[in-house]
């Protein structure tokens, strides 16, 4: 009794919808090695699924066993289910050449082939090895026409990142998001964008909130860094190193992904760490500028200078001392009086109506401009229907247009979004001023911490255990204003605000001090006389 490998393959949907599964063929030729008194040792399948990738690796190991193992009979349906390219055909015709005794069996066509096969058997053979790799080649180029115009039509031809999930039937496919793991994708983006979170750490988190690969282990990191630098998350689809706009709706602002680009690919991207400390990477040493290094001792967490340049600090300064010294900044922001913060907040709404009536006038005439391209873009293709115009520059035209009407659209979704935003972000930074300290210190994680602090501190020095900071330039003027009216000058005026706010509104009724000038340009900037749209 010979023993012998038997080879398995469907290569499409369609095939196997059509009774010819693998199931279907093994049995066949089950029941042909049967007849042959052949034992079979091993079956090899390839699925309709499988890669090119894939499925030349199932044919090597293949034909390493039957070497290895000195398998005389090798079993297939046809010439096209054991090769599809000329460079197996050469791996088949090798292995049968060097033993006489060496066989390959095609149940379906009939057909032995050996190496003491008849010259006309060797050539329908290579003819029909030529047939299945024009088949290849053919279906090849079909498909990469397929992608060309599915990509033309402004749709991946690919399955989308995370966020989006696949609707549809083959040939009319689309993607849409997939409202069930779109917050996944949402905090993959804000998380990385806060400077704060490497990769690993990206990674872990994602696992714990319930985030997993198809195998149901931790999505590798590798998957997140392809899904952060993914572009079809802002309206885009990258296939083959080129860009094209998608039809996909987006829930990642082009701020955002922008944002995330830039932490990205910079030199100080977050990295993992064992050790976690709260103020790494915050806080520099007063004296040479370097980064203040942080470590444990006895359960109790000191920062201290590493002396990499001339340095004359030598205090090991303790965490929560520091703590505390941040907190004193977050108090500093608040105006302690609930009256006063009441009225304050009416007269920052008043003080952006220009703001808004600007961004509002603002997209009135983009839209206006965006008409006007939409009709010359009209135009322009009844010119080249009249043969007014040649393709070229049609072409050139068209480009030019379409270009400017992007951009234009662009500018008018972020003026949309402008009237809120001044709205409510001087509302919105005023009142987390004024509750800074208590957010702060009920956070429940040293991120949540660590995050409050870059977003309201900048240049965070020790000396000798002193922190000194600046404000960053959203509560900059906050912190000013919140000195200005806790000094003795302004004593006097609290005892009736809403004088000072007629004041504002009419710049009369009291006289004008210094204290006032100042509250005048906090509180009513006046516009730009160059006035630019959002950039």
């Amino acid at each position: 009794m010979n023993k012998a490998v038997v080879l398995c393959r469907v290569s499409s949907k369609e095939q196997e919808a059509e009774g010819y599964s693998l199931k279907a063929q093994e049995k066949l030729l089950k029941d042909y090695s049967a007849q042959k008194n052949f034992e079979i040792v091993k079956i090899f399948s390839i699925s309709e699924s499988a890669s090119g990738h894939k499925q030349r690796q199932t044919f090597n190991e293949m034909i390493e066993f039957v070497k290895k193992n000195s398998i005389k009979e090798v079993v297939c349906e046809k010439v096209d289910r054991l090769t599809r390219n000329l460079r197996d055909a050469v791996d088949v015709n090798d292995w049968v050449s060097k033993d006489n005794t060496r066989q390959v069996h095609f149940v379906k066509e009939g057909v032995v082939l050996n190496n003491e096969s008849k010259s006309n058997e060797k050539f329908i053979w290579n003819i029909k090895v030529s047939v299945a790799q024009y088949y290849i080649d053919n279906l090849s180029e079909e498909v990469k026409k397929g992608q060309k115009e599915k990509l033309a039509q402004g749709w991946l031809p690919a399955k989308p990142p995370l966020g989006y999930k696949t609707i549809g039937e083959n040939g009319r496919r689309i993607h849409i998001i997939d409202e069930e793991r779109k917050p996944f994708a949402v905090k993959i983006f804000e998380l990385y964008a806060s400077g704060n979170w490497s990769l690993q750490k990206v990674t872990e988190y994602l696992y714990e909130m319930g985030l997993r690969s198809c195998n149901g282990k931790p999505v590798p990191k590798g998957q997140i860094h392809r899904w952060l630098s993914d572009p079809f998350y802002v309206g885009l689809n990258r296939w083959n190193n080129e860009t094209t706009p998608g039809k996909q709706e987006t829930f990642i602002s082009q701020e955002l992904f922008d944002k995330v680009q830039g932490i990205r690919v910079r030199k100080s991207s977050p990295k993992y760490s064992k050790h976690f400390f709260l103020f790494k990477g915050k806080i520099h040493c007063s004296d040479c500028g370097g980064v203040m290094t942080w470590e444990t001792k006895k359960n109790i967490t000191y920062g201290h200078c590493n002396h990499y340049r001339n340095c004359a600090q030598e205090t090991y300064s303790k965490e929560y001392e520091v703590d505390d010294q941040i907190v004193f900044g977050f108090e500093d922001l608040s105006f302690g009086d609930d009256d006063l913060t009441s009225w304050l907040r009416k007269a920052l709404k008043e003080s952006h109506r220009n703001e808004i009536d600007f961004y509002s006038k603002s997209i009135n005439e983009l839209n206006t401009r965006h008409q006007q391209l939409q009709t010359r873009l009209d135009r322009l293709y009844d010119d080249k229907l009249d043969g007014q115009i040649d393709q070229e520059t049609y072409d050139r035209k068209k480009k030019q247009f379409s270009e400017e009407k992007d951009q234009v659209l662009s500018l008018i979704e972020k003026h949309s979004g402008a009237n809120d935003k001044y709205r409510d972000l001087g509302s919105n930074l005023f009142d987390l001023a004024q509750k800074a300290a208590e957010i702060y210190k009920n956070a429940k994680d040293s991120e949540s911490k660590r995050e409050m602090i870059s977003l309201v501190f900048t240049d965070l020095k020790l000396d000798e255990g002193k922190l000194n900071f600046s404000y960053s330039e959203e509560f900059k003027l906050l912190a000013e204003l919140a000195k200005l009216f806790k000094s003795s000058k302004m004593a006097g005026l609290m005892k009736e605000p809403e004088k000072i706010f007629e004041f504002l509104k009419s710049g009369s009724g009291i006289e004008k001090t210094q204290v006032t000038a100042d509250l005048c340009s906090f509180w009513l900037p006046e516009l730009d006389s160059n006035q630019q749209h959002l950039r």
